[in-house]
């Protein structure tokens, strides 16, 4: 089945996972350029996958793409339903994405306003980029270990 533009849901989710990568390069490897600021931390790369996002999400739920019987978000089994289908599990997997990035750029933002090396940050910022959570997790520990930023739960 096709999504409006006739994209294939294996197209799109070739197309989020290399098109989010050049974002993660440049926070990870450029973290101090101009172009990394231009593209990552400010609103353009959330904007261009939220707006994708939400294109990928109206095909699912604007009845576009034919849901099974009793898909949905009210029972884990009704979830499971709804990411039997590609386009609704590419849908989720560019939520992952969005937010993935969106706490990765925060993480180099944040790395760099407590003055932590760009390439002990890497590690936590390559985990958030494919484990998302425990990218998070990591890097608040090594803010806690450095005395950097300490163990505060406030970002000031």
């Amino acid at each position: 089945m096709t999504t409006l533009l006739s994209i294939t849901p294996d197209q799109m989710y070739l197309f989020l996972n290399f098109g989010v990568m050049p974002f993660w390069a440049l926070i990870i490897f450029l973290p101090m350029l101009k172009i990394t600021d231009t593209l990552v931390h400010s609103v353009l790369a959330p904007i261009v996958l939220g707006v994708t996002y939400a294109w990928l999400l109206a095909n699912v739920m604007g009845g576009v793409i034919q849901m099974p019987e009793g898909a949905g978000f009210a029972s884990l089994d009704a979830l499971v339903k709804t990411f039997s289908v590609k386009e609704a599990l590419v849908a989720g997997w560019a939520h992952y994405i969005v937010f993935d990035l969106f706490v990765g750029a925060w993480i180099a933002r944040d790395a760099q306003r407590v003055g932590l090396n760009q390439f002990v940050v890497a590690i936590p910022l390559l985990l958030t980029f494919v484990v998302g959570p425990i990218g998070l997790v990591s890097y608040l520990m090594l803010r806690g270990l450095t005395g950097r930023g300490g163990w505060s739960l406030f970002e000031g």
